[in-house]
């Protein structure tokens, strides 16, 4: 049977590791193509183009590129004729799952990369989104949180719906090589000394990094040697955050804007902290995963997919939401090194394997693409 041609669109993505892992999975089996919509070139690119995959990057920095970017890809599209278009993120979902339905395109897929995002902060974004669900012909929902932000918020019919939870190479979070994590160590200026908390969170009110920075400003009084590593220290709660941050002394405060050996990160940290405001803000939260398989004892809220398989004292400590003193209690009963934080590091890594390999998600993929 001759391969069904695959197109890709993604907006605003720079590095990685997931779609590079998807790729691997899909190229033998698909004529795979994707669309950028990027301002520059990037590591994906480069990653793809090394791959031999065609890449078609269109020049996008925001919606002031939208009607060219729109035009240049109806016109791709109408030109490469693809069986299947798979769009991610809201950027590429409007611009791609439009014109694949005025190419004609059969099958238009989306992945739902936010919960219920739009319905609390921007209420005229969940038009966007309701026009998303409208054009495509099948959504990948990740988690409970998109189940529900899709099915009760937004009424989507659940024949179109499609759970498919990311998944990971998780031999990239095995051993790590003591000369990456020492590169990360001397990039960044992370102390060499423990305990090293580690925050990897876009910087978003959502996120609840408010809760967190005042807990380790306690937990540094109990261990005077402790460093906070504030990691994807981007975005619009940025300057709220350092100004809160400001208590804690400069040298045990590490600012990572943005780090691409994000599994080394991981191995330098002790202790890992997430822990988002409510149930549905994370649609999914990948740092779970990633904290989890790469052994770090961890301290979470049940947000995305930790609300369907961490366990309080299992394989994670969890806190109640926007909870300062439930944090530097977790931190407190997981430092120094103990049982318990042997226990939680071995089961973690136990259930990621089980729930989250690569391997599954791909075959999910296949299975929606040739249905």
């Amino acid at each position: 049977m001759a391969q069904r041609n695959l197109v890709y669109i993604l907006s605003h993505v720079h590095k990685s590791l997931g779609f590079e892992w998807v790729t691997m999975g899909l190229m033998r089996d698909y004529r795979l193509t994707f669309i950028l919509l990027n301002e520059s070139t990037s590591s994906l690119e480069d990653f793809l183009v090394k791959q031999g995959v065609e890449v078609k990057r269109v020049y996008y920095r925001g919606k002031q590129d939208f009607f060219n970017a729109f035009l240049k890809t109806l016109l791709y599209l109408l030109r490469k004729r693809p069986d299947i278009v798979h769009a991610h993120l809201l950027d590429a979902q409007l611009i791609g799952l439009t014109a694949a339905f005025f190419s004609g395109v059969k099958k238009r897929i989306y992945t739902r990369h936010n919960s219920n995002y739009h319905h609390v902060y921007h209420p005229r974004g969940v038009w966007l989104d309701k026009w998303s669900n409208l054009l495509s012909t099948n959504i990948i929902s990740i988690s409970q949180s998109t189940d529900k932000t899709l099915l009760q918020l937004e009424r989507v019919s659940q024949s179109k719906i499609v759970k498919i939870p990311h998944g990971f190479d998780l031999s990239a979070f095995d051993t790590i090589a003591p000369d990456r994590i020492e590169k990360i160590r001397l990039k960044w200026k992370i102390p060499n000394q423990q305990p090293v908390v580690g925050v990897v969170a876009r910087h978003i009110e959502w996120k609840g990094i408010q809760y967190i920075i005042p807990a380790f400003r306690k937990f540094l009084n109990e261990n005077p040697s402790a460093c906070l590593v504030l990691a994807n220290a981007i975005g619009p709660y940025h300057e709220q955050l350092m100004e809160l941050a400001q208590s804690i002394p400069t040298n045990q405060l590490v600012i990572v804007p943005f780090e691409e050996d994000i599994a080394a990160l991981y191995a330098v940290f002790d202790l890992y902290v997430h822990t988002p405001i409510d149930p549905l803000c994370e649609a999914f939260g990948q740092t779970y995963i990633e904290a989890l398989a790469c052994g770090v004892p961890s301290i979470f809220t049940l947000s995305g997919i930790a609300s369907e398989f961490i366990i309080n004292r299992e394989n994670a400590l969890v806190v109640e939401f926007k909870n300062t003193e439930a944090i530097f209690e977790a931190m407190l009963q997981l430092w120094p090194d103990n049982q318990l934080n042997h226990k939680i590091v071995e089961k973690g890594r136990h259930d990621v394997v089980l729930r989250f390999g690569i391997n599954p998600m791909v075959a999910s993929l296949k299975a929606l693409y040739d249905k």
